[in-house]
């Protein structure tokens, strides 16, 4: 009796794989008639992809495509991207694409608080350009016109989001499409906000910048902000570490003493006020909070290893903060045995230990 079964069982199973190769072809003629765009996930396996290519109305049958795929021993190489589905493929056609990347269109993430030094070479790798046009688009004169900028670049205007470029997009296309996309992001409603705060557009992009990269908790951002214009208000430099990294022109571990005397009008220790402009492309929600900053009276804050930041109004609490943290990393240190958790430069000797103005550092 389990000799028959399993000859039943044996049998089912190569009839249906003589069915597979027939549906697969009878599916040949699909029920789309122009190209489509379809976006396989990072991560997705043949299931998802033929989910997707369903939805899409490039297949029909999702479960027996997956058969098939199985069958032909082509479900465990399924590439994630952008791809462009022409009319009437087959299904051996349509996983070609899926295994070789092939069809897939260019495209790119920009994370939320990359500056330009950042994006322009993955733009220069997406779009198989030379360094140099790439540059030269983020100078483009007409965009920096239209946003009434006195910077030399389009830094911290190329908004970051996943863009995908057809074949042949140029650099000057790509940056104006991201530019476009910070324009989508940026409410009308927001310049009437400008008015009230007697802030410039650009004076939000810069503040939200440095808030971008300052964060680490999503509900600290609106306090971050209420910190630097909290020191604005009272005519204290805002000594943002960020600002002097990006016044170096490259990431250092720890911002050092000698660090804080380059002369740059980005170097926040140095000049008062805010920077010429974002050091960053902010995400929206920096771009909200330093338009709708926290009611706190905060002039200072450390970073804790877990990610917080310790608020305080006086720079004899702000020491005491800054000696507790020191504690925490020294902790964190003691447990891992490496440096990769090592505090941040206002967390060291510096800023907390010597009282003078110029050396009040909101960190």
């Amino acid at each position: 009796m389990m000799r028959l079964t399993e000859r039943l069982a044996s049998g089912r199973l190569l009839a249906l794989f003589a069915i597979i190769p027939l549906v697969a072809m009878l599916a040949c003629h699909e029920v789309n008639t122009r190209n489509v765009r379809v976006v396989v996930p990072r991560g997705s396996n043949l299931r998802v992809a033929a989910e997707s290519l369903a939805n899409a109305r490039i297949i029909r049958h999702p479960t027996l495509f997956r058969v098939y795929g199985m069958f032909r021993r082509r479900d465990r190489s399924i590439r994630a991207g952008t791809y462009v589905f022409q009319p009437s493929m087959s299904w051996d056609e349509v996983l070609d694409v899926l295994n070789g990347g092939k069809g897939v269109e260019p495209s790119i993430t920009i994370p939320e608080g990359w500056s330009l030094a950042q994006i322009e070479p993955q733009l220069t790798r997406v779009l198989h350009v030379a360094p140099e046009s790439v540059d030269v688009a983020a100078r483009d004169t007409a965009l920096l016109h239209a946003l009434d900028l006195a910077t030399p670049t389009l830094e911290g205007y190329l908004f970051p989001d996943t863009y995908v470029f057809p074949e042949g997009t140029t650099p000057r296309q790509a940056v104006r499409l991201m530019v476009n996309r910070f324009q989508q992001v940026w409410q009308p409603a927001w310049d009437s906000v400008l008015q009230q705060r007697a802030m410039s557009r650009n004076d939000v992009m810069a503040l939200a910048a440095i808030v971008e990269k300052e964060a680490r908790l999503p509900e600290e951002r609106p306090v971050i902000a209420a910190v630097y214009l909290n020191r604005m208000k009272a005519g204290m430099p805002l000594q943002a570490d960020p600002t002097v990294q990006y016044a170096i022109g490259h990431h250092v571990a720890r911002v050092l003493y000698r660090h804080l005397e380059i002369d740059s009008p980005y170097n926040t220790y140095r000049h008062k006020g805010l920077p010429p402009g974002p050091i960053a492309s902010p995400g929206r929600p920096s771009i909200v909070a330093a338009l709708n900053p926290a009611n706190v009276p905060y002039r200072y804050f450390v970073a804790h290893p877990d990610g917080h930041h310790e608020f305080t109004t006086t720079f004899a609490q702000h020491a005491a903060a800054v000696r507790r943290a020191r504690r925490a990393w020294d902790s964190v240190a003691a447990v891992r045995r490496d440096t990769v958790h090592e505090p941040p430069a206002s967390v060291l000797p510096g800023a907390a230990t010597a009282p003078p103005a110029p050396a009040q550092s909101p960190r």
